[in-house]
């Protein structure tokens, strides 16, 4: 099963919610209470690109957004393309500032959605860490559906992923955030910008 396909599911689309991604700072909490998983301050907006002008006024409308405070010490935004195709917007917070990071988020795919670009929206993820015991992990929005799922790959060059782990999240957050009841639709991010550490460079997608 292909990416757009995990993603956007074959049934009939639930009406978005971004609200819902404001219920992130409070498992932020739960997880590190119940799992010893602490935010990194990164996460990212993945998105379908499409040429044209429109999109690329968008786009740099979402760039000027989230690169406004950057005169005061901000991370600018960085906008990269996977090798699928989809295009990442990677945005970075003081690591104990989860609410201005999902604030970024939810500004972002509102942006989007209002543009009219709703239908190439994917995915958003924030990324948590165990440094302890050096293991990554990230809480998945799906635009499509509404809910969320954990994503916890493998230390390693592998890809692998702990789906024990994962099932511990997900029973965790229960309270916290609408999870996703269909597994087949907890699709591998390998490599998702805001899952590990931080990469160089990369390109404006």
């Amino acid at each position: 099963m292909g990416l757009l396909d995990a993603i956007l599911g074959r049934g009939k689309p639930v009406p978005p919610d971004l609200d819902r991604l404001f219920g992130l700072p409070a498992a932020a909490i739960t997880l590190q209470a119940g799992a010893g998983f602490v935010p990194t301050g990164a996460g990212s907006v993945c998105f379908a690109g499409v040429e044209g002008g429109a999109f690329a006024r968008v786009r740099d409308d979402v760039r000027d957004l989230l690169d406004a405070d950057t005169d005061r010490g901000g991370t600018p935004v960085a906008f990269t393309r996977d090798a699928y195709g989809y295009t990442w917007l990677l945005a970075r917070h003081p690591a104990d500032d989860t609410a201005s990071l999902v604030n970024d988020l939810h500004a972002v795919n509102t942006l989007l959605q209002d543009a009219g670009f709703g239908p190439h929206l994917l995915c958003s993820l924030v990324g948590f860490r165990d440094t302890a015991a050096e293991r990554d992990l990230a809480l998945v929005y799906l635009y499509k559906r509404g809910t969320f799922y954990p994503f916890a790959p493998l230390p390693g060059t592998a890809e692998r992923r702990d789906n024990a782990l994962e099932l511990q999240v997900r029973a965790l957050l229960a309270d916290d955030l609408p999870i996703e009841d269909d597994l087949s639709r907890w699709f591998p991010l390998w490599g998702a910008p805001g899952i590990g550490a931080p990469k160089e460079g990369g390109g404006n997608g």
